[in-house]
C-alpha cells in the first residue's frame, strides 16, 4: 500500500515530480508540481528537467491537467509511479554530498539516521551548485537536532551562523508583513537555520507516522486580528504550524507560511492576523491563506517586549 507524507516527493507516470504539501490525501495526493522533463532544462544529467516556480506550476497544470488543480495539485494515486521518501534517500545523498554528510555526522550521536531525511532538489537528484539543503528530522527528534545545531554554530566549525546579508536575502524572499527587525528577532531565536561552508540549510520538521492527523478544511468567516496566550506549541514547526491558544472564541492558530513556524513559545502572548475559519464547532485563525500573506502575521508580543 502506497503512503506518503509532508515533504516526500512523488513521480508520476509522466515523470512529473511533485512535492507533497501536507498530510491529507483522501482524494489524491495534495502536492505542488516542482519539476517537469525538458530537454533544454538545467537540472539532471541523464534526463533533463526544468524547475517550476509556484505560479508557473499552476499555469502549467491548468493547461495540462486542469482536473488536478485545486488550492494545491491533487495527484490521483493511480498516476503515481514512484514515491521518493527523504529518510530512504538520505544515505545516497550523503554519499555524494559532503555538506549533507557533515550535518548527518553532527546529529547522528543523538538522532538515529532513520529519523533524518533530505528533501528539495537533493531528494530528486536535481540539485545544482547553488542549491540549498532542506534537511528533515522527524517527530520530537527535531527538537534534539535543533539544539545540536545551535551548539555547533557556537563552535563556528563546521556549522556556522547565517550572515546578515543572507538574513536579508531570506527576508526579501519570504516577503513577510512584519518589519525586518521584528523578523530577525523571531528568526534568530528559532535556531533552525545555518550554513555548512557557503551553503545555507534549513532544519525542517515532519511528523512521525503515528502523529499524523489529517487537517480538515474549514469555512471562511472573515479576516480577524487577535491577541492570545500560547498553551501548546508541540507542532509549531510543522506545516501547517499549530499553536493552541487561550482565547474566549478561537481554539488555535494555524500557519501555512514557513515564516511563522516556531514564531512563539508556550506561555507567550501573541498578536495574530489571518482568516477566521470554522470546522465543525471549532473556530481557528489561519495565517498564510495566500502565497505571499500580506495583511497576515504572527508576532510574539512577549519576545518583542523583552
Amino acid at each position: 500500500m502506497l503512503r506518503t507524507r509532508l515533504r516526500d516527493f512523488i513521480i508520476t507516470k509522466d515523470d512529473w515530480i511533485f512535492a507533497v504539501a501536507d498530510y491529507s490525501h483522501e482524494d489524491g495526493i495534495r502536492s505542488i508540481l516542482r519539476y517537469i522533463p525538458d530537454p533544454k532544462g538545467a537540472r539532471g544529467t541523464i534526463k533533463k528537467y526544468r524547475k517550476m516556480d509556484f505560479d508557473d506550476s499552476f499555469i502549467f497544470m491548468k493547461t495540462s491537467r486542469p482536473e488536478w488543480v485545486s488550492d494545491v495539485h491533487i495527484v490521483p494515486w493511480d498516476s503515481v509511479k514512484e514515491i521518493l521518501a527523504p529518510d530512504k534517500i538520505l544515505p545516497l545523498v550523503a554519499n555524494r554530498n559532503e555538506k549533507v554528510k557533515t550535518i548527518v555526522r553532527c546529529l547522528e550521536r543523538y538522532v538515529t539516521p532513520e529519523r533524518m531525511g533530505v528533501t528539495g532538489s537533493l531528494l530528486a537528484g536535481l540539485e545544482i551548485e547553488s542549491s540549498d539543503i532542506d534537511f528533515i528530522v522527524y517527530g520530537n527528534s527535531w527538537f534534539t537536532a535543533r539544539d545540536i545545531i545551535k551548539r555547533e554554530k557556537e563552535k563556528k566549525d563546521p556549522i556556522t551562523e547565517i550572515s546578515d546579508e543572507m538574513w536579508i536575502d531570506i527576508y526579501n524572499k519570504r516577503k513577510p508583513d512584519i518589519p525586518l527587525d521584528e523578523f530577525l528577532i523571531h528568526e534568530k531565536r528559532k535556531g533552525n537555520r545555518g550554513m555548512v561552508g557557503d551553503t545555507y540549510f534549513d532544519l525542517l520538521y515532519v511528523r512521525d507516522w503515528k502523529d499524523i492527523v489529517p487537517c480538515k478544511r474549514g469555512k471562511d468567516i472573515g479576516m480577524m486580528t487577535i491577541e492570545a496566550t500560547i498553551t501548546n506549541a508541540d507542532f509549531s514547526f510543522d506545516s501547517p504550524a499549530i499553536y493552541k491558544i487561550d482565547h474566549p472564541e478561537i481554539e488555535y492558530v494555524l500557519s501555512y507560511t514557513h515564516t511563522y513556524a516556531g514564531q512563539a513559545l508556550v506561555g507567550e502572548k501573541i498578536e495574530a492576523r489571518g482568516m477566521l475559519e470554522i470546522v465543525g464547532n471549532i473556530k481557528r485563525l489561519v495565517v498564510g491563506t495566500k502565497r505571499e500573506p500580506k495583511g497576515e502575521w504572527i508576532r510574539s508580543l512577549t519576545l518583542l517586549e523583552s
